[in-house]
């Protein structure tokens, strides 16, 4: 939480205890929004409906469009009817479609019957796109404006029409529903001939997604092309709402944490670690590490196959986790550099090549100088210093050229897996560090006892 929230926290409770409530007020109709829904985040059931009820019409849902869940629910269950009606309303139709998702069926239920008729439509038509998919994530409220109106006609229909869109800054020309171009604020806002038609400053060339895309691609598009918004089409090619950059930014947001949760051998959630008990958490970690476990007991058979290699050089033991360790941390660097550039849209399927040539390259130069550090590390420290006579050459040799293969096959596997893994349709990020870690333990193991037994034995 920001600094200055916490200063209007404390101030906010010495004139709650005071009952000073107008000075409160004078307060918050300073801040934004989501600074409020910040500060609220920390009040009891007591105090959040006393506070919120001070909050004029807009800024109150503007701050409950960014409240969490429990807080709206809070919230909704003290409304009265009229109170609901007057915060629905104002939101935007993709906030209050994002409320009645969350909300359990009694609260939609009260949502639904106070919501205006033709805004309660446009909230279903939204509920009715795929989860994840771009139509669930945009608005239906965008400027619209005709080829044929002049600068000055476009204006004012700005004017009479932009007050309740969720931007104006982007204009978008349709004719009967289809979309025939854009044209920016600043361009007509710009233009000298109020006469001139809108059709002469818009642009034709418009970059759109479809309902059915993924949202993550959608806000990957924005992101690319630098746009305020995006407008989405149905598949009659018909213009049904627009993805705001806010949408797009929240959308990368969620993506990017559920790739890390993903990357750290954990189910995605949706709830933050603050909102999650012990039970919740529990149910997110145990399967990975169930699966990590069983997987695990590969390395153990690998390990009880060669134990009589072991039992004859002894030596071999002390380096098993060094050899593991630096596997495993040699596939993850590999993995997650691949991970994050397959989530960039760097890279496709068709450039494995490339990619298995640079990791190549990459293992063999980090490989090889990890090799020598090690030998040298060996020879002086445990040798020397320590006085461990059975570290032969011959045994520190096997050490150090274990070393640079599971160095390079950790950083193929690492490269290559999330890239199959996008290929056959899985997240790649289900491809990071515990499950590469897992198999390139394995395959350290195996070359290293496979060279011992050639050389030593």
């Amino acid at each position: 939480m920001a600094v200055h929230n916490v200063t209007v926290e404390r101030t906010l409770a010495t004139l709650l205890e005071a009952k000073r409530y107008s000075t409160i007020k004078d307060i918050l109709v300073t801040m934004n929004g989501a600074d409020i829904a910040s500060v609220f985040s920390t009040l009891d059931e007591e105090t959040l409906p006393l506070l919120f009820r001070l909050l004029p019409k807009e800024l109150a849902a503007e701050a409950f469009a960014e409240m969490e869940s429990e807080q709206q629910e809070l919230l909704i269950r003290g409304f009265s009817d009229k109170e609901l009606k007057e915060v629905v309303n104002e939101l935007f139709v993709d906030d209050a479609a994002d409320l009645v998702e969350e909300m359990p069926a009694s609260v939609v239920n009260r949502i639904l019957e106070q919501a205006d008729p033709e805004f309660r439509k446009e909230i279903n038509e939204m509920l009715q796109y795929p989860e994840d998919s771009a139509g669930s994530v945009m608005t239906t409220e965008y400027v619209s404006l005709r080829s044929d109106m002049s600068v000055a006609d476009a204006i004012e229909r700005i004017r009479r029409a932009g007050v309740d869109k969720e931007t104006v800054y982007t204009c978008y020309v349709t004719s009967e529903r289809k979309l025939q171009g854009i044209v920016p604020l600043r361009s007509i806002l710009m233009c000298r001939d109020n006469e001139k038609p809108i059709s002469e400053i818009m642009d034709t060339h418009v970059i759109t997604v479809n309902t059915l895309d993924s949202s993550e691609f959608a806000a990957s598009q924005l992101s690319h092309y630098n746009f305020i918004a995006l407008p989405v089409v149905d598949s009659d090619g018909h213009m049904v709402g627009i993805i705001t950059f806010d949408d797009a930014m929240d959308v990368l947001r969620d993506e990017a944490t559920a790739d890390m949760e993903i990357m750290g051998g954990m189910t995605p959630s949706e709830k933050s670690y603050l909102r999650s008990n012990a039970w919740e958490l529990f149910l997110h970690r145990i399967p990975w590490l169930l699966l990590l476990m069983v997987s695990a007991t590969f390395t153990g058979m690998i390990i009880t196959s060669f134990q009589n290699a072991l039992a004859a050089q002894v030596a071999l033991t002390a380096f098993i986790p060094m050899l593991m360790d630096t596997g495993g941390n040699s596939g993850s660097q590999a993995s997650v550099t691949i991970i994050r550039a397959l989530s960039l849209d760097e890279l496709e399927f068709r450039d494995i090549p490339r990619v298995l040539w640079k990791e190549l390259q990459t293992s063999l130069l980090c490989g090889s100088a990890l090799a020598v550090v090690c030998f040298g590390k060996i020879y002086l420290i445990d040798r020397l210093l320590m006085g461990n006579s059975d570290l032969t050459v011959s045994v520190i040799f096997v050490v150090c050229l274990t070393m640079l293969l599971t160095v390079i096959v950790a950083k193929l596997i690492g490269c290559s897996l999330p890239m199959v893994a996008k290929r056959l349709g899985f997240d790649p990020a289900v491809m990071a560090s515990p499950f590469i870690t897992t198999i390139v333990d394995a395959v350290s193991l195996l070359v290293y006892f496979s060279f011992a037994s050639m050389l030593l034995f």
